[in-house]
């Protein structure tokens, strides 16, 4: 009978040797269900599940999973990294280290990078770019403009996530594309690539605006939340998904913020068949306006954090099924364009690596179940962006897992992996934490260590969306 291997001596051998690994006795959280099982992962992917598995190499590590969790690892569909162009504030290095160390195996990245993701070259080169340098899995979306429709609709749906405005200036520096129903109407009606868009109004928004600029006083930072309103956020998600209906468009709402947006995606018995999917952000789940006071200009995300109200909602519209995934929206700037004049502070924070310690704050609370954040964050992402075999924890799937401790958090100081040097949450006392992350059958992260120049896959997935 081949030894049992202590993780933290036997990840140092070599790659051949880990190409077996075995998982006993862990509490598997997959597909509803919560079952003690044993997993073995051979050459990169799942090859048995069961409830005993025999070791049978002398060569394979195995872990005692007594009392962990084993989850499949989170696939993040909404991320900006940073690179090319902004790499003071992210790398995909610096950004996809901190998501593994956050149990996110695998990611999907924005198209505001310097340059933006507007052509198919641009694209490309990011996707060689990840190749040398990421930790996690990845894909990138393929940014619009007013100028490169055509383009957009040469999409490769195998190999490319989708099509997104997110974080872009859609006309010439000018507002974005729910904003502009003429152009919606061409790309709903001849796409057949899954589109992902923000949704916000920018001329209720430049109307608050408008209002907070006559102030002779500095302008609070809970003021963004009546700026970028709830009212801008219906408006827009309104208008974007009756286009969609009429063309019945694979149309994904990024960034839910509100319960009213919520209640215009509707429940699926089979998610499937369900044309049009919606997305809620960790920052939205976990804080609400009355969190500025604390936090001031440091959680300004666009769309705002909005009433408690919502953020409940939003964790009932998950529950429900009007709401289909969670993302990160992962956004780092420096520490210094958090703070000062509002209009000039800029919106986004750094997040990966927190996500699922908040989820799982979240569960320790009863909020949400250990099924519900699988679901949300793995199974239904998989299922909507159809990637192909991952995101469950099944026989002949890649073995993106993660191995979570519900009982203790992590021993000693946190430290974060962001290249912007900070997180929101550097101090909180987390009750749960990650022990493992495993990208394509490597244990690449463990108790707060990396192992190995090991690098993520580019993300494949199915042609009909």
């Amino acid at each position: 009978m081949a030894k049992k291997k202590n993780l933290c001596t036997a990840i140092t051998v070599t790659r051949k040797t880990m190409q077996t690994i075995l998982i006993k006795n862990v509490f598997v959280v997959n597909e509803g269900h919560i079952k003690v099982l044993d997993v073995l992962i051979r050459n990169g992917r799942i090859e048995k599940i069961s409830s005993f598995i025999a070791l049978e190499k002398q060569a394979m590590m195995t872990i005692d999973g007594l009392g962990l969790f084993l989850i499949p690892g989170l696939i993040d569909a909404q991320v900006h990294f940073r690179e090319p162009g902004l790499i003071t504030k992210g790398t995909l290095n610096s950004e996809s280290k901190a998501a593994v160390a956050g149990g996110i195996t695998s990611f999907m990245d924005m198209p505001n990078t310097v340059p933006s993701t507007t052509t198919m070259e641009l694209m490309e080169q990011k996707f060689s770019l990840a190749s040398q340098q990421s930790f996690a899995n990845y894909s990138f979306f393929f940014g619009l403009t007013k100028h490169n429709l055509e383009e957009a609709l040469k999409l490769d749906n195998e190999t490319v996530c989708g099509l997104s405005d997110d974080g872009l200036y859609f006309n010439d520096e000018e507002g974005i594309l729910a904003n502009y129903p003429d152009y919606l109407e061409k790309l709903f009606s001849r796409s057949d690539a899954l589109i992902a868009l923000h949704c916000e109004d920018d001329q209720i928004i430049k109307k608050n605006e408008a209002a907070y600029r006559t102030w002779k006083s500095s302008i609070p930072p809970e003021a963004h939340a009546k700026i970028r309103s709830a009212l801008a956020c219906l408006e827009a998600t309104k208008r974007v998904v009756n286009i969609a209906k009429k063309h019945n468009t694979r149309f994904h709402v990024l960034h839910v913020s509100t319960l009213a947006e919520a209640n215009l995606l509707n429940q699926e018995e089979f998610l499937r068949n369900k044309r049009i999917t919606g997305e809620a952000c960790i920052h939205h789940l976990w804080f609400s306006e009355n969190d500025y006071e604390k936090y001031g200009h440091e959680i300004k995300w666009n769309p705002s954090i909005k009433k408690e109200s919502d953020r409940r909602g939003l964790i009932m519209a998950l529950k429900s099924g009007k709401l289909d995934t969670i993302a990160t929206d992962h956004a780092p700037h420096l520490l210094n364009e958090k703070f000062g004049d509002y209009f000039q502070v800029k919106s986004g924070a750094p997040i990966v690596q927190e996500c699922l310690l908040l989820l799982l704050e979240l569960y320790h609370k009863g909020e949400i179940s250990l099924e519900d954040i699988v679901q949300k964050s793995s199974h239904n992402v998989a299922e909507i962006y159809r990637i192909k075999e991952r995101g469950y924890i099944r026989e002949g799937y890649f073995a993106d897992l993660v191995l979570i401790d519900l009982k203790k958090g992590m021993r000693g100081k946190r430290k974060s992996f962001y290249q912007c040097g900070w997180s929101l949450f550097d101090d909180y006392p987390f009750k749960s934490h990650v022990v493992t992350t495993f990208v394509n059958g490597i244990p690449v992260y463990h108790e707060g260590n990396f192992f190995g120049a090991i690098k993520g896959q580019r993300l494949q997935f199915e042609k009909e969306r």
